[in-house]
């Protein structure tokens, strides 16, 4: 499972992180010491014998060191707020989950099939409105406080296909944990470069108090901070082109991998190279997030590239592509533009409309590689052939009034308590509780979602929850923690729980809470799995129970998954308790503490448990995407998983 490899690869690169960034800090200080023993330090006169420095300059490494240190924590925590801070930190804009504008709706129609296909929540989506270069980043500490957010470029010059590609790319860094990283990366780098802003305030202090003595030496102190700052610029610069460089080529794969061609992605990289603008950004604070882009933010030499050359990037998914053909799509580009611009109402005339359909003169573009798609990761989270597709059209097939509803945050929580009671007439007892928790209005919203919510197939219930987590975000954090509390009561109103409401309100539970605490959301484990060996059986004998009918089948299936993750030994079969929910949450919470290496065993070990039978039910893809979930792992979507769950 790819997956846990490139955890592996992401603590690799936060090893480095932390080795690159100490020498940097280690370069600044001592730099900042020869300029203050220069300036300030005691030196030998005649006659008279030279005074120690070594106070003024452990004084003067001490401010570096803590300056530094404050800078990049004051950074870190002003994200704190998770993904959606992170794009309105560099000026983007969220992009309202009812909006009427074409491009964005579109924008927002790929985004949620792509998190359908892979299992997780709808990310916040957020445009850089004033940027015409083609680019786009996910940022977030975790899957359900992501967002991914793209230039009005992408939405100006990419065709669907194209821009599926793109959001694929970006999804990869989401499931792959990269995103922790580039937020931890964006604050160290500000502690880097905020000496430069430093040297630029004690410059005007000291040309205030320029005629008064001392003057001279502040100005030079303020110059040295700059000088210094820029050699902290160097190093960032490195910093990012060592982090990121090879992940992005990776990302790539992926998306292959994905959507399953490469017409999409190859796509928004030709285009880029095509365009003047290419994926350059404007605003001014670009580098702070080089290093999380789809493209590069501007144009740097090859030692201080955050992505691999362009033409690198599209050989690589097609291997006969020619530098030639890039001319070509920039002048057929450049006169569906002028076509356009001079009418601007002729939008689909044919030119344009090839343009936007992906279909440039003279072009041909080749199908999906067999060779980059098997040396592409198989990695856990990344759709198998044809789960796109089923994703797109399940996300077109749902009920243009349910879609609807969970696009604005009260008809949301309506349609998610509707699918907790899971009946056409939600029972008395479920009632009462929905109207004691949130009143008569809501109550009476839910009975009238409640008929068209049970028509849907069990494949769509998840998507659809999944749909309306952005507007559930949108709530009040009081009203929150009541829905939770409330799906907890509504699940349970009849003494038994089946397996699709207990998935139904443990992962919304779990991703409401992540999301209201971004920075909570935990980290890489340390435990192995001989320490959690009571765990990973309960969790086994629920998946067991819950997708075989008869105890013995379960116990069968069950001993495969034993024998998966704890070869050779001898353990003995006890079904779940009747009240299973609260000692199997107990387990998954503790499982979520193993190392990534033995979560991918675990993983293993429940899917060979599902297919024991060679069959794979709803109920058990969705409980499977929950007990991936409370690992923070992505699900391990093979075809017999994915036809399940989509």
């Amino acid at each position: 499972m790819d997956f846990f490899a490139q955890q592996a690869r992401v603590r690799g690169s936060s090893r480095r992180l932390v080795v690159l960034f100490v020498l940097a800090v280690a370069a600044i200080v001592a730099a900042i010491d020869a300029v203050v023993w220069f300036t300030l330090g005691h030196h030998p006169v005649d006659g008279e014998p030279a005074r120690s420095n070594l106070p003024l300059l452990f004084g003067s490494s001490l401010a570096v060191i803590a300056g530094i240190g404050l800078s990049s924590w004051f950074r870190i925590r002003s994200l704190s707020g998770g993904g959606r801070a992170v794009a309105e930190s560099v000026g983007a804009v969220v992009v309202a989950v009812d909006t009427r504008d074409p491009a964005l709706r579109q924008l927002r129609n790929v985004i949620e099939e792509v998190a359908i296909a892979a299992g997780v929540p709808v990310p916040d989506i957020c445009l850089l409105a004033d940027e015409p270069g083609i680019n786009a980043f996910a940022a977030g500490y975790s899957a359900s406080d992501a967002a991914v957010c793209v230039t009005r470029g992408c939405l100006d010059q990419l065709t669907r296909d194209e821009l599926q590609g793109v959001i694929a790319h970006e999804f990869s860094h989401v499931l792959n944990g990269d995103m922790r990283l580039n937020i931890r990366l964006m604050g160290l780098l500000f502690g880097i470069l905020v000496l430069a802003i430093a040297g630029r305030r004690v410059i005007g202090f000291g040309g205030g108090r320029s005629s008064r003595r001392g003057g001279g030496q502040v100005v030079l102190i303020g110059l040295a901070l700059i000088v210094v700052g820029y050699i902290g610029y160097f190093f960032a610069r490195l910093i990012q082109a060592a982090v990121s460089r090879s992940r992005e080529a990776l990302a790539d794969a992926s998306a292959v991998q994905f959507t399953r061609q490469t017409d999409g992605i190859a796509g928004a990289l030709k285009k880029i190279a095509a365009l003047g603008e290419g994926s350059r950004l404007q605003m001014a604070n670009k580098q702070e997030v080089a290093h999380m882009l789809f493209g590069e933010a501007g144009r740097f030499n090859a030692l201080f590239a955050t992505h691999p050359p362009l033409l690198q990037r599209i050989r690589a998914l097609e291997p006969g592509f020619r530098e030639e053909e890039l001319v070509r799509i920039g002048v057929a580009m450049q006169r569906a533009a002028m076509r356009a611009a001079a009418s601007p109402l002729s939008a689909s005339a044919p030119a344009v409309a090839a343009m936007r359909a992906g279909v440039i003169p003279g072009v041909a573009i080749p199908p999906v590689s067999p060779a980059l798609l098997a040396g592409a990761p198989a990695s856990a989270g990344m759709p198998a052939s044809g789960q796109f597709q089923r994703a797109a059209a399940l996300h077109q097939a749902l009920p243009t009034r349910l879609r609807e509803a969970v696009q604005q945050p009260e008809p949301a929580l309506a349609v998610v308590l509707a699918l907790a009671a899971s009946a056409a007439e939600p029972q008395p007892s479920q009632r009462r509780i929905i109207a004691d928790a949130f009143g008569d209005d809501v109550h009476q919203a839910v009975r009238n979602f409640a008929a068209e919510v049970a028509k849907l197939p069990p494949s769509a219930r998840l998507p659809l929850a999944s749909l309306a987590f952005p507007a559930l975000k949108q709530l009040p954090p009081a009203r929150q923690q009541i829905l939770q509390n409330t799906l907890d009561a509504v699940v349970n109103a009849d003494g038994r729980v089946d397996l699709n409401e207990y998935c139904l309100a443990r992962l919304l539970r779990l991703q409401l809470r992540e999301a209201q605490q971004p920075r909570r959301a935990p980290v890489d484990g340390a435990k192995k799995l001989p320490a959690c060996r009571a765990s990973v059986v309960m969790v086994c004998a629920v998946v067991a129970a819950g997708g075989c009918s008869g105890e013995a089948r379960a116990r069968r299936a069950w001993l495969v998954a034993m024998q998966s993750v704890f070869p050779g030994e001898a353990i003995e079969w006890t079904p779940p308790p009747a009240a299973w929910q609260a000692p199997f949450e107990r387990a998954m919470d503790d499982l979520d503490d193993l190392l990534p290496i033995a979560k991918e065993l675990v993983i293993q070990a429940l899917v060979a448990a599902i297919n024991a039978d060679d069959l794979v039910s709803v109920e058990e893809a969705e409980l499977l995407r929950v007990i991936c979930a409370s690992l923070h792992c992505p699900v391990p979507l093979g075809d017999e998983v994915n036809q399940a769950a989509v």
